[in-house]
């Protein structure tokens, strides 16, 4: 497999590595080497991390390279790239996807905890991330379906922490994922490239977590 890599910031300067370390193939472009048709050409896949405007400035290019896309590219929405087989994933963390079915479990929780019973999601990035409150907490309230009340912190060099508080006036409950290194999102959007001749799909738009969720189910 050969990978194009979009963005040498410090997720895919990781996607770099992971593929190395996997025996995979890559080149990596950026602002001082720029994709242009005739590079694509050989890859099997472009994997981007770049920010959600910059990833958008190359669609075109990418339409006509027909390549298949595995994108954490945030800040722009994808969703309407139908032409294309697109994977887009607000967090490509396999253990996020546990958090995800756990999360499953509390829709219609204030059935059973009663109508008095809050939620409250908290995450924390690092200073350079620019959307905020993050994809990952928007999903998770989606997932539970609670409407939460979100906040957001912006510290150092937090790779990412979120955190939903459950509370009734008796007693609560949290759920908690802590990215220790940005490997993890690399290894993930490496596992989906792995993946993807085996799953068959057609040309369109498709959620990471949507996909990986299957494969749970599958097991």
């Amino acid at each position: 497999m050969k990978i194009a890599i979009f963005g040498r910031g410090k997720t895919g300067s990781r996607v770099f590595d992971v593929a190395g370390e996997k025996g995979y193939e890559s080149t990596v472009f950026h602002t001082e080497n720029t994709p242009t048709l005739e590079k694509l050409d050989g890859h099997d896949v472009i994997i981007s991390f770049l920010p959600g405007a910059a990833l958008a400035s190359y669609l075109p290019l990418v339409k006509e390279a027909k390549l298949p896309v595995i994108s954490g590219s945030t800040g722009y929405d994808f969703s309407q790239v139908k032409d294309l087989l697109w994977i887009q994933g607000h967090n490509f963390s396999l253990g996020m996807n546990i958090i995800h079915e756990m999360i499953n479990v509390l829709q219609g929780a204030r059935k059973i905890l009663g109508a008095e019973m809050t939620s409250q999601i908290h995450e924390v990035h690092h200073t350079k991330k620019l959307d905020s409150p993050s994809g990952t907490a928007l999903r998770w309230d989606e997932w539970s379906g609670l409407g939460s009340e979100i906040t957001s912190e912006r510290i150092g060099d937090v790779v990412g922490d979120h955190i939903m508080t459950v509370k009734t006036p008796t007693e609560e409950i949290t759920l908690r994922h802590q990215a220790l290194d940005r490997k993890i999102f690399a290894a993930g959007a490496i596992w989906m490239a792995e993946i993807l001749p085996t799953l068959n799909l057609e040309t369109n738009f498709y959620w990471f977590e949507d996909l990986v969720k299957q494969q749970l189910k599958d097991i």
